[in-house]
């Protein structure tokens, strides 16, 4: 006989999801470095530019990990993606190729304006590898790398529970960048005003948080039903 378990007179307790709250927490440690350092925008640059491939080093083994999902609407020259291992992976590949290559052109841009390059004059002299401010940024991006660490684990797990879509998830970290991006981009034109840069980081975290919620909760699904 086929049973549908879905209605039960217990409902298990929903686990808080403390991840957005560590990804906010390496946002607020950067943002207290650019202060005590006095950064401008350029050591910003190649922490959110690492940061951003995080984001895609994640998403990548995320979609890897999945073992149920779903491909609606997700085709492939023209061809429906099949809910198998070859279109998870083919799936996965193609956004690491993708994204990967987006971000080495990216690179260039980014290492070039923070070591000086076209933006020589705007930000007044270069700005020398290996100094003091290197290690902070060093230290910036492992936070980073932690906060995305946890909020991995959590996706992971939901995703066990339930069945994402796997055009979704390969597609959000586009959206997920947004805001750092933004960020780059206009925070050019604060020069060497440090507090609207500050400030122009602050809505960064919150953005940041905003754009981790709506992942979270575009992914969501209910768990799968036990027969």
């Amino acid at each position: 006989m086929i049973q549908n378990t879905t209605s039960s007179s217990t409902t298990e307790p929903k686990a808080r999801d403390y991840s957005g709250l560590a990804v906010i927490a390496a946002n607020v440690f950067t943002i207290v470095l650019a202060f005590v350092e006095n950064w401008d925008i350029r050591p910003l640059l190649i922490i959110y530019w690492a940061q951003s491939v995080i984001i895609g080093v994640s998403n990548f083994f995320r979609m890897v990990f999945l073992k149920d999902f779903s491909t609606e609407g997700l085709t492939s020259n023209g061809e429906p993606v099949p809910e198998t291992e070859k279109g998870k992976w083919s799936t996965a590949i193609f956004f690491a190729i993708h994204y990967g290559f987006f971000h080495v052109v990216y690179a260039v841009f980014v290492f070039g304006a923070a070591l000086g390059g076209d933006l020589d004059d705007k930000f007044g002299g270069t700005w020398e590898p290996g100094s003091l401010e290197q290690f902070a940024m060093v230290i910036a991006v492992a936070v980073f790398a932690v906060g995305h660490w946890f909020s991995f684990r959590t996706n992971v797990e939901a995703d066990l529970k339930g069945r994402p879509n796997l055009g979704k998830m390969m597609f959000l970290p586009y959206a997920r960048i947004i805001p750092m991006h933004l960020t780059i981009i206009f925070g050019f034109g604060f020069g060497s005003n440090r507090y609207a840069l500050l400030l122009f980081l602050a809505l960064k975290t919150g953005a940041d948080w905003l754009m981790h919620v709506v992942e979270h909760q575009v992914l969501q699904k209910p768990s799968k039903q036990t027969r």
